[in-house]
């Protein structure tokens, strides 16, 4: 779309719900931080209705609403949970509230905020957009959350109905993309918008991080200094079974035995699943090869990547893509990934070292990614190509400007 165009098109207002803690440093509060962000350069004018929990962020454009915090209920987990589903209740009367009280162009929810949409969209007369993320009935399996074959039944048909009634659905990866399609009336309605900006993310009183809990620690510790001078190799995201921490810890003993000078650095996780980890590190001999930094804000995280010898991805199930495999191909490092569908949708041995999810694989990449040399350049360089060719920022901005132009 034009510049020009973009200047002619109305003023509009819409109602983003977001039914997470936010901002949160894992996977969907991020996609959900760029997607508000780039939507608000467009010119629209958003209230984003979140849970009381989170760290707050300045987006230009946007009133952040928020849920009461609710800490009796506990932390919120990442997956299907009984916190988020009582969360979810209070998220549902303030959305009719605020649909009392405001005139919306769209609605734009994400995740299962979309299920009680389908029957408030006659009433209000939005237009709604559904930002899939994942197949919801797929999480209630995945994450083990229950067995009960009529709560998945359930779920398949509220997301089947969110599909057909979405004027606008939101994928992120080829994957999700196809199941989706395969279910909605018109896959005209369709839009694939990957994960592939990585801005600083703005957050407000950055200087008070450290303040907010034992998850967040300082930059102090995320270095250690027995690090210094060793070759790191660095994951990064949430700590959940099925990452496949323990298949790296296991992995990077071996590792240690060909490449006694490499060093793992796990960022992120919360405190319990860090000393989890760290226990069984311990009993794989690793105290002064590895170290956990626990939860950590995006920008140290990246500050960290960015002193990488190679990223690695030990995921052992899904078909999500990870939004961080789009920044680690444009930055220069070495990837090692499991074959996984979550990563070969969009990595494969030209542009990465692939494995499959166990420990030798993955030693085994570790190893070569680490040492060959001539390896590590071709495809760091071809990697980046990818990136540029495929995921750069316009095509981003481009597609949200064809959602704009599509529900205001």
């Amino acid at each position: 779309m034009s510049s020009q165009s973009h200047s002619n098109r109305r003023a509009s207002k819409a109602l983003v719900i977001a039914p997470q803690p936010f901002f949160t440093p894992r996977g969907t509060p991020i996609s959900v931080y760029y997607r508000t962000l780039y939507t608000a350069n467009e010119g629209v004018a958003i209230d984003l209705l979140t849970y009381g929990r989170g760290l707050d962020v300045e987006i230009p454009n946007v009133r952040i609403i928020r849920i009461p915090g609710l800490a009796w209920l506990g932390d919120v987990p990442v997956g299907p949970s009984f916190a988020k589903l009582i969360m979810d209740v209070f998220l549902f009367i303030w959305t009719i509230s605020l649909l009392l009280f405001n005139r919306y162009d769209f609605v734009h929810a994400h995740e299962e905020a979309i299920f009680f949409l389908p029957i408030l969209k006659p009433i209000f007369g939005f237009r709604l957009v559904y930002d899939m993320h994942s197949s919801l009935p797929q999480q209630l399996t995945n994450f083990r959350f229950t067995r009960s074959k009529a709560v998945v039944t359930a779920f398949r048909w509220l997301e089947l109905v969110s599909l057909r009634c979405s004027d606008v659905v939101i994928t992120i990866c080829p994957d999700l993309a196809e199941y989706a399609e395969a279910r909605m009336p018109d896959k005209r309605r369709h839009l694939l918008i990957e994960n592939t900006v990585f801005d600083t993310i703005n957050l407000a009183e950055l200087d008070k991080l450290t303040d907010r809990g034992a998850d967040y620690v300082s930059t102090e510790k995320m270095l250690p200094p027995h690090s210094s001078n060793r070759r790191l190799v660095v994951y990064a995201g949430t700590l959940e079974v099925y990452q496949g921490i323990d298949i790296l810890l296991n992995a990077f003993r071996i590792v240690l035995r060909g490449c006694p000078d490499a060093f793992l650095i796990i960022v992120g996780g919360a405190a319990k699943q860090v000393e989890a980890y760290e226990r069984i590190g311990r009993e794989y001999g690793l105290s002064e090869a590895c170290h956990f930094t626990g939860s950590v804000p995006p920008h140290r995280s990246r500050q960290i990547s960015q002193h990488a010898t190679v990223h690695v991805s030990p995921r052992t199930v899904g078909s999500n893509t990870p939004s961080k495999v789009y920044e680690q191909l444009a930055s220069g490092i070495p990837i090692v990934a499991t074959d996984i569908r979550a990563h070969t949708q969009i990595l494969d041995d030209s542009i990465a070292f692939l494995a499959r999810p166990d420990a030798d694989s993955i030693a085994d990449a570790l190893m070569t990614a680490i040492t060959d040399d001539g390896q590590r350049k071709r495809r760091t360089i071809a990697a980046r190509c990818r990136y540029e060719e495929r995921y750069f920022r316009q095509n981003y901005v481009a597609k949200i400007r064809e959602l704009v132009d599509r529900v205001s």
